[in-house]
């Protein structure tokens, strides 16, 4: 591992742990230089990961300000898979897998999902709680073509740890569509809400050879996330 991720890895486990404080200063580059025995650049790489991830915020004039959480930070752009999001946010969550099915797709499923009408696929339908509410309900759906084995220990882990790790799949691009939708009554009742609305996130999601092998809803209460993007204004020559 190279010295700007070990300052940066016990730089997170400080923050996340409460050694530094929301709101709080982080010592100055010049002190972190001194504490971790380490140049300049390496520092600030580490402090770069840390503003990335959104745990700290760099202000002029004063150093880096370690950010007050209220809302989950969630990147839109990214294939980040949530139990990414949870460790390198250092949540509290838990994840409940409510069925899976291998069921054949018919077609309205092949016109919502992307896949061949009567090809198979694994529906998977899981929760996401955080701080013991129920936050995310996710509802996979995977080729089993491509993916001919799915237990329960594998969904209430990580799908995308087990697709890259175990079958080497490499995943490469999603498309995706956020709407905010009416709350269901079964969304209701999975979440113990009476929310009216949440924020639904659809992707179809492909390998590098532009091979489908995913389709997912996902839906999220309105209060607990923030959606962010990092956009960057094209200029023209």
């Amino acid at each position: 591992m190279k010295k700007y991720q070990e300052v940066f890895n016990d730089l997170k486990e400080k923050i996340l742990t409460g050694f530094y404080m929301a709101e709080q200063l982080l010592p100055t580059e010049q002190e972190l230089q001194d504490i971790y025995q380490v140049s300049r650049d390496t520092v600030r790489k580490a402090l770069s990961l840390l503003t990335d991830i959104g745990l700290i915020q760099k202000v002029q004039g004063r150093g880096s300000v370690v950010i007050k959480r209220e809302q989950v930070d969630f990147p839109v752009s990214g294939l980040t898979s949530y139990q990414e999001l949870v460790e390198t946010q250092g949540l509290n969550s838990k994840t409940t897998v409510i069925s899976l099915d291998l069921i054949t797709i018919d077609s309205n499923l092949a016109l919502l999902t992307g896949f061949d009408h009567y090809s198979k696929a694994w529906k998977v339908v899981r929760t996401r709680a955080l701080d013991g509410k129920v936050v995310v309900i996710d509802t996979d759906y995977l080729s089993y073509e491509l993916v001919p084995e799915l237990t329960e220990s594998i969904a209430s882990q990580s799908i995308y740890a087990y697709l890259e790790d175990d079958l080497q799949f490499d995943i490469a691009y999603a498309q995706k569509e956020i709407t905010v939708e009416p709350t269901s009554t079964e969304d209701k009742k999975l979440m113990q809400t009476k929310d009216d609305f949440l924020v639904l996130i659809k992707s179809r999601v492909f390998l590098g050879n532009a091979q489908q092998f995913q389709y997912t809803e996902s839906r999220h209460k309105l209060d607990k996330f923030k959606f962010v993007e990092f956009a960057r204004r094209k200029h023209s020559l």
